[in-house]
């Protein structure tokens, strides 16, 4: 089992950047794929991104390419994500996700863990 909480959610300005944390309860943290994702209001989860196990290949949905970084640290057994130049469409409840392959997938039932989600709001 993997225990994933998010953390770093607030309310920010257009144009502000957040840091989202990812902390995982897990001893091999370094097997599993990580993503984010998020869902606004009336709307779909979507991907947002994803890392590979050793956090040298990365993948981005468009709507974020150029603005959001994603980046772990295998030692602390933490993902985070790294929003800047922040939209009020990007706001939504974020969500870290793990799969136990390498395989950097974008689809909600490819992931087999989830956190509770944290709330970014953005104002314009």
């Amino acid at each position: 089992q993997v225990q994933l909480v998010e953390s770093g959610g607030r309310l920010a300005q257009a144009g502000g950047s957040l840091r989202l944390s990812c902390a995982a309860s897990v001893r091999t943290f370094s097997s599993y794929t990580m993503a984010w994702f998020r869902q606004a209001p009336g709307k779909d989860r979507e991907f947002i991104t994803a890392i590979s196990q050793s956090g040298g290949l990365t993948r981005y949905a468009d709507s974020v390419k150029g603005r959001f970084t994603i980046s772990r640290d295998n030692a602390k057994n933490t993902v985070y994500l790294q929003m800047n130049t922040l939209k009020p469409e990007d706001t939504a409840v974020y969500y870290c996700a793990a799969r136990s392959t390498a395989v950097m997938l974008s689809r909600e039932t490819d992931y087999d863990f989830w956190g509770q989600g944290t709330q970014v709001t953005v104002s314009s």
